[in-house]
């Protein structure tokens, strides 16, 4: 038993997981909050979405996104994260669309493709990251055509979070296009997704066609509408703060390897010298 215990010792040490970012959107620019919240107690549901890309089957493991809670709160205050994976319109919609907003070309999709939420398939973490102001804000100014350009709702302030999570079962995905929806209860308030440049820049992931971020509310469904160029106007347009990872099993390195063949070979010295050890007394 010893021996086996030192064995998958060593083959712990021979095998390395690590998680790898295989996309990012960058760093927040404190231009935009977005709400995006499921619904219940804290109001009606509003869904952020953001796009990304695969140039190969992935299977994501975990993710980080960067929001804005209200003033005064703290870790306690999340009651609930979930994470959404929508496809491009016109997949798993209905085409032609309702007509209600501007337009439907590089939407999201109406439904999810697939969706994580903690308390069941996810597990989250948090880092505070201090006090934040962003410029600009949309949360209730939702509205179908003609009313849709509101401008934004003004400026607000809250503590910046950055959100690390796991994925316990993974999200295996084939190659395509897709849009990330992350969504937070909070006890109290709305969680704004804060944004990025765009287009991408270093150190994020610059891929074209990069999609601006668009949003929804539980009335608008299954619409939705560009938070730039649908909501704010005036040639504005937004990237959401998130990134993406899987889990890399790294080769082991050779000095790995010659510690566990050095391990084999003590642990089968040590076996035969117990053998003949027994083999004398039963003599």
């Amino acid at each position: 038993m010893k021996g086996l215990a030192v064995v998958a010792l060593l083959l712990a040490s021979a095998a390395n997981a690590q998680q790898t970012v295989v996309f990012s959107t960058g760093n927040v620019d404190g231009r935009m909050g977005m709400a995006s919240r499921p619904g219940g107690a804290g109001g009606t549901g509003r869904e952020t979405a953001d796009d990304f890309v695969l140039l190969q089957a992935t299977s994501l493991t975990s993710a980080t996104f960067t929001g804005l809670l209200p003033s005064g709160s703290n870790a306690l205050d999340i009651t609930q994260v979930s994470i959404e994976i929508y496809r491009v319109f016109p997949l798993d919609s209905n085409d032609p669309p309702s007509g209600h907003v501007p337009t439907r070309a590089n939407s999201p999709s109406d439904v999810a493709f697939e969706s994580r939420t903690s308390g069941s398939d996810l597990t989250f973490s948090t880092t505070s990251l201090g006090n934040l102001s962003v410029a600009n804000t949309v949360i209730d100014g939702i509205h179908p055509i003609p009313g849709q350009q509101t401008a934004g709702e003004g400026p607000a302030n809250g503590a910046e979070f950055l959100f690390n999570v796991n994925f316990l079962t993974p999200l295996t995905l084939a190659d395509g296009h897709y849009f990330f929806v992350p969504q937070v209860a909070l006890s109290s308030g709305t969680f704004l997704w804060l944004s990025t440049t765009r287009p991408i820049v270093a150190p994020g992931t610059p891929f074209a066609p990069d999609l601006q971020a668009w949003i929804r509310s539980t009335e608008l469904e299954p619409d939705w509408l560009r938070v730039g160029t649908d909501i704010v106007g005036n040639g504005q347009t937004f990237n959401a703060a998130f990134t993406l990872s899987t889990t890399v099993t790294a080769s082991p390195e050779p000095s790995a390897l010659v510690l566990l063949g050095s391990g084999l070979l003590l642990i089968g010295v040590v076996a035969r010298r117990a053998r003949a050890s027994s083999d004398r007394r039963v003599a």
